[in-house]
């Protein structure tokens, strides 16, 4: 068994787990990680799966992280290979000094020479074999059996896992039994016929208290029912999908009458996006808080009618879970390669309003403000998540809700404020805003108007006049100045005596907080600003201003941020220097800090710094 000696690190190793797809090792994966987070110690889960249904390879990544990272490591200390297909790939993978654990039913040792790796090799099919009946069963508890070799090599504790499926299979008890079986099988040849534990292991920490297990795409649906959303429209999608399925299952537990048993709230699955999103508008135009998710082959289908509600003034809110593109792309791989055309989504001079999360407690607290922000304005938005946000495993502090809140409907006229009006004039800027008065259908007479994409004036009828189109539209711009002020600030740490800047969006945060990290322990310091909405505030152009050079860190090929930044501010290009990652894996913090420090320090390669 042993090859090159490990330095002991504890509470700080990453381990990938190659499987194939549809061989339930999701299960296996998720008690792992929650077994360590149960530890107190925090975690960091990543899913790399394919678009089919069954039989390809797939990968789980559990980053053990005593400092509590939120970025993907970027290595492997120990790999479970359980796909004899991505052997070499896997091998390839491990670190130096570190571990391949492999399924030794069927020896493989030309496969694997590496003289700097650890093979061990664990017969978890025959172990499972000789425990099961019935094929499907023991495919199954192969899985499990893995969780349980693991548990002892890296000290996890049995008693935590033991509960774990208690809490999983509390209605099937027998399962519990069946689960824990393998478990120990798995845990009692390792340690039979291994030094356990490994150098790589987990020790419990207090880290973990006040916080949660949860994928954005689940905070952002539970932020829906909270800002009180009661219709849903959508197309299925990768991977917007389960954010839909987990607010029809809130809807199901929070908005179902006790007494009448009646639905407070609409769920409906559209003939496609194009569909979705005109059901949204005419949702919102009612004056319901109606939404829908999507991703970026449905951003495309929608633009038309996202036009039609930024110039008919109408509130929507779209959350763009971005993937892999052009077209159909890559489904089930991370990107951020919608953000020009979300920002423009629709012909024309049309500018729409984006919030740009990080992680799944923003996806939460975006979910509000986005309804808030699309009623005060009357104009879609459009919340900007991701593969890696929205349905991989993220540690985060508890939700917090104030019981205060109040939905935000912004300029919405009852019947006592239309009676009392000599004219209702939709399109009218009363304030100075930008932002015109609505009436809701139905609310009076006086206050019913025709609400059109094609030309009109801000009375609310139809014209081809010049002059008259020009208000309207001029007014648009002065709303979108208003905007500016709404969206979420940007989050800027920064030190007047440092003039080197890194700009970000989304989930490269947890990237670029490692790297800085890293950089300032070789003595380069840097500022950052996190942007979080557009428009851009004030403070964005001035962030870029005082420095002599940003790296702008972004997960798409064409720079779509730094593109956005020189259109939307007076910032100079020289100012701005890319580092861009756009291989479909989430980015780890090693390539932020190949690619400051690169530029920085001279005499270090700039290999993965795309200018």
């Amino acid at each position: 068994m042993p090859a090159a000696k490990t330095q002991d690190r504890v509470n700080d190793f990453a381990i990938k787990i190659a499987t194939v797809n549809g061989t339930g090792s999701a299960s296996a994966n998720g008690l792992l990680m929650k077994a360590i987070f149960r530890s107190g110690v925090p975690v960091v889960g990543k899913n790399y799966f394919p678009s089919n249904i069954q039989g390809l390879p797939t990968w789980y990544e559990i980053r053990i992280t005593r400092d509590g990272h939120r970025a993907r490591s970027g290595m492997v200390d120990i790999m479970v290979a359980l796909n004899a297909e991505t052997y070499a790939r896997d091998l390839a993978e491990v670190a130096s000094g570190g571990y391949f654990i492999y399924d030794s039913t069927w020896p493989r040792p030309a496969l694997l020479k590496r003289d700097d790796v650890t093979v061990i090799g664990v017969p978890l099919a025959r172990l499972c074999n000789d425990a099961f009946a019935g094929v499907r069963t023991r495919i199954l508890m192969k899985n499990i059996c893995y969780a349980g070799v693991l548990a002892a090599l890296c000290q996890l504790d049995l008693d935590v896992i033991r509960g774990l499926l208690g809490e999983t299979y509390a209605k099937k008890p027998q399962l519990v039994d069946a689960n824990m079986k393998a478990i120990q099988l798995g845990f009692d040849y390792a340690r039979e016929k291994f030094s356990c534990p490994l150098p790589l292991r987990v020790e419990k920490m207090n880290a973990t208290a006040g916080h949660i297990i949860m994928d954005g795409n689940t905070a952002a649906a539970l932020g829906c029912v909270y800002a009180g959303a009661t219709v849903g429209a959508w197309y299925p999608i990768t991977p917007s999908t389960s954010l839909m399925d987990a607010y029809k299952n809130f809807c199901d537990r929070l908005r179902v009458d006790p007494t009448t048993k009646r639905k407070n709230y609409i769920m409906i699955q559209a003939e496609d996006e194009l569909a979705s999103i005109g059901m949204v508008i005419g949702g919102c135009w009612n004056g319901a808080r109606a939404f829908t998710a999507t991703s970026g082959p449905g951003i495309s289908l929608m633009q038309e009618f996202l036009g039609l509600a930024y110039y008919a003034e109408v509130p929507a809110v779209v959350f763009d879970i971005q993937r892999v593109g052009p077209s159909t792309g890559m489904p089930t791989r991370t990107q951020q390669c919608d953000i020009h055309s979300a920002a423009y989504a629709s012909h024309g001079d049309t500018r729409q309003v984006c919030l740009y999360p990080a992680n799944p407690e923003e996806c939460f607290e975006f979910a509000p403000k986005a309804f808030d922000l699309a009623e005060r304005l009357q104009t879609p938005v459009l919340v900007l998540s991701d593969l890696d946000i929205g349905m991989n495993d993220w540690m985060c502090p508890e939700f917090k809700w104030d019981e205060s809140y109040v939905p935000d409907r912004g300029k919405v006229l009852d019947v006592e404020q239309v009676q009392r009006l000599e004219k209702f004039w939709r399109y009218y800027d009363h304030d100075n805003d930008g932002i015109p008065q609505r009436t809701l259908p139905g609310t009076h007479p006086a206050g019913a108007y025709f609400a059109r994409g094609s030309g009109h004036n801000q009375y609310g009828g139809y014209t081809e006049d010049s002059k008259e189109y020009q208000i309207v539209v001029d007014r648009l711009r002065k709303k979108w100045i208003t905007a500016s002020h709404l969206v979420p600030k940007a989050i800027i740490e920064r030190n007047e005596k440092i003039d080197i800047g890194i700009v970000s969006i989304g989930s490269c945060d947890g990237a670029v907080r490692e790297a800085r990290a890293r950089l300032e322990a070789q003595g380069i310091h840097t500022n950052y600003m996190r942007i979080r909405g557009f428009p851009f505030g004030e403070e964005v152009e001035s962030f870029l201003m005082a420095h002599r050079l940003n790296f702008v860190v972004e997960q798409n090929r064409d720079a779509q941020l730094r593109s956005l930044l020189t259109l939307e501010t007076g910032v100079e290009k020289t100012r701005l220097r890319s580092i861009l990652h756009y291989n479909g894996m989430p980015i780890p913090a090693g390539y932020v800090y190949d690619g400051v420090a690169g530029v920085i320090t001279p005499n270090r390669p700039a290999a993965q710094l795309v200018s």
